[in-house]
């Protein structure tokens, strides 16, 4: 059990060092590259640097108020 967990924490760590990597050069380093650069083909449009992170935002704090919902829920119901 202990290597899977190993393996899964890897695995996030990886991705979260590849998307932060990913979105810095976006936001930070691609609107000092000239427009006609290739390297433009591989990033979205600049506008989408903040819809992204405010949709996935919005949808985290959904799903976060949902289960303190249902967490509210089913403690009530244990009470009675």
């Amino acid at each position: 059990m202990e290597l899977a967990d190993r393996a899964v924490g890897l695995f996030l760590s990886l991705t979260s060092i590849s998307i932060f990597t990913y979105y810095t050069f976006w936001v930070i380093i691609l609107p000092f590259v000239d427009s006609d650069h290739f390297v433009h083909q591989y990033f979205l449009p600049q506008e989408y640097a903040i819809l992204v992170p405010v949709f996935a935002g919005m949808v985290l704090l959904c799903f976060l108020c949902v289960f303190v919902g249902f967490v509210m829920l089913k403690s009530k119901k244990k009470k009675a």
